[in-house]
């Protein structure tokens, strides 16, 4: 259930009211719109007395959830959320709401020299954040794995050096760790969505998590997986679109991009779509990526290659860096339509890395 306050309700009230539910051992969520606060309910409702709360002064409504995804839900929080990321030299950048955000790099850091490369173009082509894996998970074990702590560093300095945050995989709750002490948000791959243990793990982080789509997830199943994240007290999750599994043999992936209105009716948390995955084919990705934002993402996620026919990994669906700055610039003529902006980097400055 939620509880909605008035709009003159005092922090005393607000601490009053948590404390009498926490002590009924359920949990509290706060959600300050711009006119109101709202407290969510977590847990066995039946301990509560919804008459009791609808009696205190200064409580306008005690209102039952009906989706099973609590805290991810619209009737929780009615605005959009707003995730801020920090820059690792200063500043930040915005996703959700009017902000749309580009995420792109390789689909595996390779070596330091081509991390630090790509980051410089994929930033001056209009990338907010850098990605690139260092953990792989691969279909065949034979496959290149990944670079691991090695590669987080190399990306942490990329990131460091064109001030921009840095995502990456997390593949195993033993990892949690080792990437939250080197990148600024966590992805959550599709095979992993239902992974639970892996999303309370990162829930109990303050770091934002990009959760993809499972290949054969219902947006239901998508949004209880957000739950998991958000019931941990992490409120910072994106959700991605990143396709998935139909009878079409065409591409890969069919990119779902019904997927985002709908979620954006059900949930106020931001979504991006991932077209380079769900395409698998370069040529396709462009054009993917334009219906996403026109269909109202928070932005994209793409890879990027100098040689795609060297990549270690997924090089069939790589854009140059050329292709990629002719597209943001699409994009952006797309977002600027529906009312909306790509934030942009804040400078980097001659600042040197903290280890």
């Amino acid at each position: 259930m939620i509880v909605i306050l008035k709009p003159e309700a005092s922090e005393a009230l607000i601490k009053d009211i948590t404390s009498q539910i926490e002590a009924l051992g359920l949990q509290t969520h706060l959600s300050r719109g711009q006119f109101r606060t709202v407290i969510g309910v977590v847990g066995e409702e039946v301990k509560v007395d919804p008459e009791h709360l609808k009696a205190i002064n200064g409580v306008e409504q005690v209102l039952p959830i009906m989706k099973p995804y609590k805290l991810a839900s619209r009737e929780f929080h009615k605005d959009d959320t707003v995730i801020e990321i920090k820059c690792p030299q200063g500043g930040s950048v915005k996703v959700g709401g009017v902000n749309c955000m580009a995420i792109a790099g390789p689909c595996a850091a390779e070596d330091e020299a081509m991390v630090h490369q790509l980051a410089k173009e994929v930033r001056a082509a209009g990338a907010t954040v850098l990605r690139g894996g260092a953990y792989k998970p691969r279909t065949s074990p034979y496959s290149f794995q990944g670079h691991g702590e090695e590669a987080l560093k190399w990306l942490r300095d990329a990131g460091h050096e064109n001030n921009m945050p840095v995502i990456t995989e997390v593949m195993d709750t033993r990892h949690v760790a080792v990437i939250e002490r080197y990148t600024d948000i966590f992805q959550i791959g599709a095979r992993n969505m239902q992974n639970f243990n892996l999303l309370f793990e990162v829930g109990k982080t303050r770091k934002p998590v990009v959760l993809k789509r499972g290949l054969a997830g219902s947006i239901s199943e998508w949004l209880m997986s957000a739950e998991y994240v958000l019931s941990q007290g992490n409120r910072e999750v994106i959700l991605c679109e990143r396709g998935i599994k139909t009878f079409e043999q065409s591409l890969r992936y069919t990119l779902d991009v019904s997927a985002v209105p709908v979620a954006k009716n059900l949930s106020h948390l931001p979504i991006i779509v991932d077209p380079s995955h769900a395409a698998g084919d370069r040529q396709y990705v462009p054009a993917l990526a334009r219906a996403g934002i026109a269909a109202g993402a928070d932005g994209i996620m793409v890879e990027c290659h100098d040689n795609p026919a060297k990549a270690m990994c997924d090089g069939p669906q790589a854009l140059l860096p050329e292709t990629f700055q002719k597209l943001m610039v699409e994009l952006e003529g797309i977002a600027k339509i529906l009312g909306r902006q790509f934030t942009k980097t804040p400078a980097a400055k001659n600042v040197p890395v903290s280890v």
